[in-house]
């Protein structure tokens, strides 16, 4: 056997297991990304899975389907899928009528909704057609058990034209036996024994950044109340160039700003309904990628509690904010709590327990998850990629708005995810978004 065929064990890591937890049949944790596109002659659904395929081998876990060990060998293994059909991940659907914004929106959503099979690699790319002017559409969808948004965009990154080349390995690989499967999980329990220090103060410091065991209730408000599974979406985009420079004049960084916004929108969708909240405490993932991990797939990301005011002068709310950014950021460098705590969470999750939480908690209003993309223009079949639109699916518990944030070519869009029952006002809060993001890129002069 040669040194490049010999079995490797590639485990899923505590967080990635965590989030498979989470999943449930009627709600899988996914996200994703639309792409619409501009004219490109001869793009059809045969040429997009051509070129799909003749990219994908830079990315090996496109590849690889997750699979359950024998009994006493571990937890889940990546393994090289024998039967990889490319017809299976790439498929075509059509935009229902009539073929506007948001129709687009709402069908990418629903595609991103729909539970990929387990039977093959967590992955899919849409191709959408039916838009207007005969335009089409990519929507790549992953689970969050094969990446976070950072380990996404890195997949991405890969399939356009402008692409990242990167070495294909030899496939299939050979699926490792019984033997290298105990002795791998042998070594890793014993390398969690030598690192239960580390871990400690490790856990410590994420839940810390989190909020701690007991945070203070967030202010009571209709944003926190039960949902049900059916979501809606809005979108709004700004030119991001005006945005960076408000926030830079305050010593804040872009998302800051966008925390800032958010805060200032919910405000002014509350003040609608007749309530008033002047602070609001917003959830924000923050990366635990050191600069030599590079874009690994996978899931490293802690979540950070950041109380956001809405009243005040910006400069102050700014600063604000950015200066609890930065101390959440010095201490929710390790894995999240989920991570952590994996032996007892997982089983919890599998019961039921995760979801009760997020039912009952009152630590936040909303989520706030913000990734950035390609700072130039991309292509895919010749074809210019005009916008690239963040959505996601997931338990959100009592989180009756969530948003996810996506810089691209300049601009900067934000998509609102809301609850259909709890948030028939959408348009209220994106009317609010828009208002708040012109009045901080008017700070910029």
């Amino acid at each position: 056997m040669t040194r490049a065929s010999r079995p490797v064990v590639e485990r899923a890591s505590s967080a990635d297991r965590a989030f498979l937890a989470m999943e449930t049949p009627d709600v899988p944790v996914q996200f994703g990304v639309l792409l619409p596109l501009g004219q490109a002659g001869g793009l059809d659904l045969a040429r997009v899975r051509r070129l799909i395929a003749e990219r994908i081998p830079a990315v090996p876990r496109l590849r690889r389907r997750l699979v359950r060990p024998p009994r006493g060998c571990g937890g889940p293994i990546w393994v090289d899928d024998v039967a990889f059909d490319i017809r299976r991940h790439v498929r075509p659907a059509v935009c229902a009528p009539p073929g506007d914004r948001q129709a687009v929106l709402d069908t990418a959503l629903s595609l991103v909704s729909t539970p990929l099979p387990r039977d093959a690699p967590l992955w899919s790319v849409v191709f959408v057609t039916g838009l207007a002017e005969g335009e089409a559409a990519l929507v790549v969808v992953l689970d969050h058990v094969l990446a976070d948004g950072v380990g996404g965009l890195a997949v991405l990154a890969h399939l356009v034209d402008e692409g990242v080349v990167g070495a294909s390995e030899p496939f299939p690989r050979t699926p490792p036996g019984t033997g290298p499967l105990l002795r791998d999980a042998l070594a890793a329990r014993l390398r969690a024994v030598r690192r239960a220090g580390p871990a400690l103060r490790a856990l410590r410091a994420s839940t810390s950044a989190g909020g701690g065991l007991h945070p203070p209730r967030a202010a009571p408000c209709s944003l926190v109340a039960p949902t049900g599974p059916s979501r809606r979406v809005a979108v709004v985009s700004a030119d991001l160039e005006p945005l960076r420079a408000a926030a830079h004049r305050h010593g804040a960084s872009v998302n800051d700003a966008v925390l800032v916004v958010v805060a200032g929108a919910l405000r002014r969708l509350l003040l609608a309904r007749g309530e008033d909240v002047g602070t609001f405490v917003i959830t924000v993932p923050v990366s635990g990628r050191a600069a030599e991990d590079g874009p690994a797939l996978g899931n490293m990301v802690s979540p950070a509690l950041v109380s956001v005011p809405a009243t005040g002068d910006l400069s102050g709310r700014l600063k604000s904010v950015a200066a609890q950014v930065r101390a959440a950021k010095a201490t929710a460098t390790g894995p999240a709590p989920i991570a952590l705590l994996g032996p007892l969470f997982r089983p919890l999750a599998a019961l039921g327990g995760y979801r009760w939480y997020l039912n009952h908690q009152h630590r936040m209003h909303t989520l706030v998850s913000h990734v950035r993309g390609p700072a130039e223009p991309v292509t895919f079949g010749g074809a210019p990629v005009r916008a690239a639109i963040p959505l996601s699916v997931g338990e959100t518990g009592n989180l009756t708005v969530v948003f996810e944030v996506l810089s691209y070519a300049g601009s900067l869009t934000i998509s609102v995810l809301a609850d259909h029952g709890r948030c028939p006002d959408l348009e209220v809060l994106a009317d609010g978004l828009s208002a708040e993001l012109d009045l901080v890129c008017g700070e910029a002069g």
